[in-house]
């Protein structure tokens, strides 16, 4: 089972990858599309460090 700090870090990191995401999406493109591209790109290495925290075992 996973710590709580792990989780806690887990949906940090979801929750901002959502947030690029959706500003990339419906604000920045308005104003700059190559902007808007690297923000989707940066949202898209998020998820997978976001499993690798929420599994990361120290015991």
């Amino acid at each position: 089972m996973p710590r709580p700090d792990n989780r806690k870090a887990y949906f940090w990191l979801m929750g901002s990858c959502l947030v690029l995401i959706g500003l990339a999406w419906f604000v920045v493109r308005l104003f700059s599309v190559p902007v808007a591209i690297g923000m989707s790109a940066v949202a898209a290495v998020i998820p997978p460090i976001a499993v690798i925290v929420a599994n990361n075992h120290q015991d």
